[in-house]
């Protein structure tokens, strides 16, 4: 019975291989051309199989012996003529053959040097991962390709490192924002439960407090969602009237306390006019509810850019910024009934369209938001 034969896997055919396999390949190409080329070029300069001997005067009249030494001459001459260019070939095949052995050498090793930093790229990224994205490349040597990519890693990382502690700060924000309102109704409950004078008005408060609570839940949660598909953006754009949904925020949202001007002209933008309206909601009711006793709200909207500014405390420069990070508030002053994700959304929503958020803050008090979508003509 044949028993067969278990072969182990065939060698990785790695870049390196290919490309000395290339290079060799190549040369043995150009190597066999020239040599073609110079068997045709000596072939054509002697001529025929067997060269013709001139002979001064008439062949004819010379003996019978001189002509045949003639013959014997000629054809002596035509051998060495074949075996010249036999030997030719030969020693070209033998001379081609250890220079291809020598490119094949040579290959591999300007392949081993040319990708010695892709294999320091390789070697990083898998000792990369999520404890230590602090780690870069920062690959020297002259700026070429590899060099650029090295450097277009780091940036990666750069922006994994950033993206990864933002999403556990907004994880460890985000549990403690559901704990409070958790911990308050609990309580509530507690003391409900626990009170041996109950009255149903007692009972009937405390039900309120804990459908209040949950309401605040409600609304953490729903902003969390909202912030959450806004950082994962959308695929379907469509062409809407940004000024048409401006104008209807703003007409909902009429106040005694507060005068809100407009400026609103027709816009065209693209994208997901859904979370455009939750943009403007935002924006309109951080500037309302964010403000001081008459004061006032301008909202303008024309050629793409929308820009939302109100009356109200003083905010720092340096503190702008962290009024755009999760659940980030500048004190009791800019806390009130908020949860500290409006402008977080306003941000991702803003960055799913393309479009940038500026934020400055009034000399007097107040900011201005200005948003501004790319251009768009329908």
């Amino acid at each position: 019975m044949a028993t067969a034969t278990v072969r182990g896997p065939l060698p990785r055919r790695t870049v390196r291989l290919r490309l000395t396999l290339w290079y060799g390949g190549l040369f043995l190409l150009c190597g066999m051309g020239l040599l073609a080329a110079t068997y045709l070029l000596l072939r054509h300069a002697v001529p025929g199989d067997a060269p013709h001997l001139e002979i001064p005067g008439s062949p004819d009249r010379l003996p019978e012996d001189a002509r045949l030494i003639v013959t014997e001459a000629e054809r002596a001459l035509g051998r060495m003529r074949d075996d010249v260019l036999e030997q030719l070939l030969v020693q070209s095949g033998i001379a081609l053959a250890v220079l291809v052995l020598l490119a094949l050498a040579l290959g591999w090793w300007l392949a081993g040097r040319i990708l010695h930093r892709l294999r320091a790229i390789t070697s990083t990224a898998r000792e990369i991962s999520a404890t230590n994205l602090h780690r870069r490349l920062t690959l020297p040597g002259p700026d070429d390709e590899l060099k650029e990519l090295g450097d277009t890693f780091d940036d990666l990382l750069d922006r994994l490192e950033a993206s990864f502690q933002a999403q556990q700060q907004f994880v460890a924000n985000a549990s403690h924002e559901l704990r409070t309102p958790l911990a308050r109704q609990r309580v509530i409950g507690q003391l409900a439960v626990a009170d041996p004078d109950a009255t149903l008005d007692s009972l009937r408060a405390a039900h309120e407090r804990v459908l209040a609570a949950g309401a605040h839940q409600e609304r953490l949660i729903e902003a969390m969602l909202t912030l959450t598909r806004s950082h994962a953006g959308f695929t379907v754009r469509e062409d809407f009237n940004l000024g048409e949904v401006v104008r209807e925020v703003v007409g909902a949202r009429h106040r005694a306390e507060v005068t809100i001007r407009t400026s609103i002209s027709d816009s065209p933008v693209t994208g997901h006019r859904a979370l455009a309206e939750r943009l403007v909601v935002n924006l309109v009711d951080n500037a309302i509810r964010h403000n001081v006793a008459d004061g006032w709200v301008e909202v303008s909207c024309a050629g793409g850019v929308l820009a939302v500014a109100n009356s109200g405390p003083i905010v720092p420069a340096g503190d702008v910024e962290r009024l755009f990070q999760p659940f980030q508030r500048l004190g009791p002053a800019r806390t009130g009934t908020g949860i500290g994700l409006g402008l977080s959304i306003v941000r991702a929503i803003a960055t799913a369209h393309d479009a940038t958020v500026e934020a400055t803050p009034r000399a007097d008090g107040g900011l201005v938001v200005t948003v501004t979508f790319p251009d768009c003509t329908y």
